[in-house]
């Protein structure tokens, strides 16, 4: 079936994952709504990918991290009077530290991306692909979902909850032609750790990378299946069948040993950015690195 004519809405599509799925859909005949924080970084995008593939690209300069967001992203479409027949939630960011030590403002803006903007966005266009009876919806989930996280409390967590969500959805649409899926990928080859400050973990030492655009192939296969879950990865298919057998108690202290340092056997808290910082590097870097990442520390594990 021919994709012309149809639009898949990426948030944090500038860079990263959510660039590599941006690129599958529109080389697959999607025209494109991308969502991001930078005016320039979209322009940019949007004309890479309208020279490369000859579809339309709109844009929308949009902080989801503030509430009301992902309303005036819909609000914006239903101007444009097109329709979203491909929702990718994409846009996420997490944070390295103790909890106890992480600043509540910054913690409660992660949740506002990670949690309430994806669910806005799916409620507002699951309503409408339920209404015609055709759309897919590709939820970020993570390797994470299911590991409780110590160091990363509030990021496990939120993706625990994006996946639960999804995986609730998906049978309440099953009667319908609207299918859901849950990515759910482990660490990728971008500069996370190095943000992170975290090269002598164990993590780092241990993990298996896998490639943005690897996961962003598997990605859209499922969701142009209707697949439920996308695990992208043998060793990542491994590592959550292993989660599920053991206990949670067990799958914590695994995670604690693995973002442990493993030179001193300490754990530091990452360095939260102000204000000031997270603007200059919005304005130099689009404020996306895959999934509206900060560069100063503040890294998604996707």
């Amino acid at each position: 079936m021919s994709n012309i004519n149809k639009y898949a809405l990426i948030t944090g599509g500038t860079s990263g994952i959510g660039y590599e799925l941006a690129k599958v859909f529109a080389r697959d005949g999607y025209s494109l709504v991308i969502v991001s924080r930078s005016d320039e970084r979209l322009e940019e995008v949007a004309r890479e990918f309208e020279q490369m593939f000859n579809i339309e690209v709109k844009t929308i300069a949009k902080d989801l991290f503030k509430p009301g967001a992902a309303k005036e992203v819909h609000e914006q479409t239903a101007q444009w009077g097109i329709t979203i027949n491909a929702l990718v939630n994409n846009a996420g960011q997490a944070e390295f530290g103790k909890f106890v030590d992480t600043d509540l403002d910054r913690d409660i803006d992660l949740v506002h991306l990670d949690v309430i903007a994806l669910m806005s966005l799916t409620k507002f266009y699951l309503k409408e692909m339920v209404a015609r009876n055709e759309g897919k919806i590709l939820n970020l989930a993570s390797s994470l979902s299911k590991a409780p996280t110590p160091m990363m409390a509030v990021y496990a967590a939120s993706k625990a909850f994006v996946l639960s969500f999804t995986e609730a959805l998906i049978q309440e649409v099953k009667d319908t032609n609207v299918t859901l899926t849950a990515l759910m990928p482990n660490a990728t080859d971008t500069d996370f750790f190095h943000k992170a400050k975290a090269l002598d973990s164990m993590a780092y030492k241990k993990l298996t990378f896998y490639s943005p655009q690897e996961v962003a192939e598997a990605a859209y296969e499922g969701l142009q299946a209707g697949t439920d879950k996308v695990v992208p990865g043998i060793i990542n298919k491994i590592n959550m069948v292993t989660n599920d057998l053991l206990p949670d108690k067990a799958v914590a202290a695994m995670t604690n040993m693995m973002t442990a340092h493993s030179e001193s056997g300490k754990q530091y808290t990452e360095h939260t950015a102000s204000a000031e910082e997270r603007a200059a590097i919005n304005n130099k870097t689009g404020g996306t690195q895959g999934d509206y990442n900060s560069h100063e520390g503040h890294v998604h594990e996707d």
